[in-house]
């Protein structure tokens, strides 16, 4: 194989190579920001859920405990 060819299909298969791990590497950083979302969404969800939660005190002539 001449070597211009053999160095032009390098090139080529390089370029090829490189673009293939960027799509990746976008791919990849896209489903981390979708999942941190995700969780972020999950945290205020859980937050919001507990401060609905009322507080339990004792009744001290029942001794039954209820909400404030």
């Amino acid at each position: 194989m001449p070597p211009l060819i053999a160095w032009g299909v390098g090139v080529l298969g390089g370029a090829a190579l490189v673009r293939w791990a960027i799509r990746e590497a976008r791919r990849i950083n896209r489903e981390l920001d979708d999942a941190r979302a995700r969780m972020a969404e999950a945290r205020m969800a859980e937050t919001v859920r507990t401060e609905r939660i009322p507080t339990l005190r004792r009744d001290p002539v029942t001794g039954a405990y209820r909400p404030e």
